[in-house]
């Protein structure tokens, strides 16, 4: 009878999960200012009676109790902050906001996380336990949303035995949702590299000290940590994506400026990489007569889903959605800092499908022209409701 009272209900609120996804899709913010998304939220809560309070500023944590009495709590999470990307032109419910834009699926946890809340309220009466619902800023940049919530004392008064965060996959058809138990989404540290030489004319090298070429050496090397001094067995990206050199066709530049980002499953060797790539450039920089300034602006850790309680989430999921419905997740090199989360408790990480490829629905998040097949929604709400209520053991 759960399954079907929780089912009832997101059926009856798809429409207006719907509306309320595009509401926030047209009105995108970015990280840290989503002060008008949050303010939204609390209007939407408020509405159906769950008392909230504010956290990491444009945070916010909200309780909903079941009537029937038990102690177990469990947090359900979704972020809300948008890009700094330009949507493409032509949608009804793009965004109003020139060079911002829901290209993360953002929209989507939020909208589906307050149509759980509703389901939940509707059931109040007959559930034990309480569902905190987590809505976070920040979880685009540095230092992430998610580690100043838990340092505010987000996931303590009341403390949750379990945290589950579902987040959009355009690369699975709607209807499907993924899950992957253990080691799931990698660390992401970005790296800020400044290699300085002396400039001069493009026709007087011996005269100069050239950082470009001192760069293209330190590019080139610093792959070896990847190739030959990570372990074959540990998935290690480095990526430069960045390079800014002010000279031109005939004039070498007295620095050159490098970005990139390195990525790992595995603490230890994560900060013996970090340690090896500095010493690397910096030695190749000096020993051709320059210098290198190399920081590691540490990032999120890597996401490891709780076997058990993963394991566990996904049985709910194949009850709620049918086996057939619910698929096994590969690796996956991006970061997400909902990490941080399941650094310090027990988590589940699992992906929505939102692809359709008949509508056109298969670019990747990142991009301009993302969107999702909106029937996603008619099992986002009532699934993440399901799940809550199952692990707390109703």
């Amino acid at each position: 009878m759960l399954k079907e009272s929780v089912q009832a209900i997101a059926q009856n609120i798809f429409a207006e999960a719907v509306d309320t996804r595009r509401h926030i899709h047209t009105n995108p913010e970015l990280s840290f200012q989503e002060y008008n998304t949050s303010a939204y939220i609390k209007e939407k809560l408020n509405a159906l009676d769950i008392s909230w309070q504010e956290m990491a500023n444009t945070g916010i944590i909200a309780l909903i109790k079941g009537e029937l009495p038990s102690n177990e709590v469990v947090a359900l999470r979704a972020d809300i902050d948008a890009l700094p990307i330009t949507e493409v032109e032509g949608r009804s419910y793009g965004s109003k906001n020139k060079g911002v834009m829901h290209a993360c699926g953002h929209d989507v946890h939020t909208a589906s996380l307050l149509g759980t809340a509703k389901i939940l309220v509707s059931l109040k009466d007959r559930f034990a336990g309480t569902v905190k619902l987590i809505f976070q800023p920040g979880e685009e940049k540095l230092p992430g949303g998610a580690s100043i919530l838990i340092k505010e004392g987000a996931l303590e008064n009341p403390k949750p035995q379990a945290i589950i965060g579902q987040h959009v996959m355009p690369l699975i058809a709607a209807g499907k949702v993924g899950f992957r138990p253990g080691k799931y989404m990698a660390s992401t540290d970005e790296l800020y590299v400044t290699v300085k030489g002396k400039g001069g004319h493009g026709a007087q090298p011996q005269q100069n000290i050239d950082p470009i070429v001192i760069t293209a050496h330190i590019i080139t090397a610093l792959q070896q940590i990847v190739s030959r001094v990570a372990d074959p067995k540990m998935p290690t990206v480095l990526s430069f994506g960045k390079i800014n050199a002010e000279g031109a066709t005939n004039v070498i530049p007295n620095e050159v400026k490098l970005e990139g980002t390195f990525r790992t499953f595995d603490e230890a060797w994560r900060k013996e990489a970090h340690k090896k790539m500095k010493k690397m450039a910096e030695g190749i920089a000096e020993s051709m007569g320059g210098s290198c300034d190399f920081e590691v602006h540490h990032g999120y850790p890597y996401l490891v889903n709780n076997e058990a309680l993963t394991h566990e989430t996904r049985g709910y999921a194949e009850e709620y959605l049918g086996k057939e419905n619910v698929l096994d997740l590969d690796l996956w090199m991006a970061g997400e800092d909902f990490a941080f989360y399941s650094q310090v408790i027990d988590a589940c990480f699992y992906r929505l499908g939102t692809r359709n490829e008949e509508k056109g629905i298969t670019a990747s998040v990142h991009t301009p022209n993302f969107d999702v097949d909106e029937n996603a929604l008619s099992i986002s709400t009532g699934l993440m409701a399901y799940i809550a209520l199952k692990r707390l053991g109703n």
